[in-house]
C-alpha cells in the first residue's frame, strides 16, 4: 500500500522535490519498461510520477548527453522513420510556401 499523499490546507498536493539519481533511475526505467512494451502511464503509476515529467526529465538527460532522440525507449530505427516522416512533411509544406509566394507575386504586378 502506497502511503498517503501530503497535502496542503486547500487540499492540494505539495510540491515534491526529486533527486538527480531518482531522476535518472526513473529514466533508465522508462527505457526499459517501454523496450517490454510497457506504456509511460503504467511506469508513471509505478513509480507515483506523472507521465508528462518522466516525459520532461527523459528529453532533459538526452539534451545532456547530446543524444538525438527526444523520446524515450526509441530506438536509431524508429527515430529514422520518424525523422523521414517529419522531412517529408517539411518538404511538402516548403513546396506550398513556394508555390504561394508566386501566386502572390503574380497578384502583386
Amino acid at each position: 500500500m502506497k502511503s498517503p499523499t501530503k497535502t496542503d490546507a486547500l487540499g492540494r498536493r505539495e510540491r515534491r522535490v526529486f533527486s538527480g539519481e531518482f531522476k535518472a533511475e526513473a529514466v533508465r526505467l522508462v527505457a526499459e519498461r517501454r523496450g517490454q512494451g510497457a506504456t509511460l502511464v503504467q511506469v508513471g503509476r509505478e513509480l507515483d510520477v506523472r507521465p508528462d515529467q518522466l516525459r520532461a526529465w527523459a528529453r532533459d538527460e538526452a539534451r545532456a548527453r547530446g543524444v538525438g532522440s527526444a523520446v524515450p525507449g526509441e530506438s536509431v530505427d524508429q527515430e529514422v522513420r520518424r525523422l523521414r516522416r517529419e522531412n517529408a512533411v517539411l518538404r511538402q509544406e516548403q513546396a506550398f510556401a513556394k508555390k504561394v509566394a508566386v501566386y502572390f507575386a503574380k497578384e502583386s504586378r
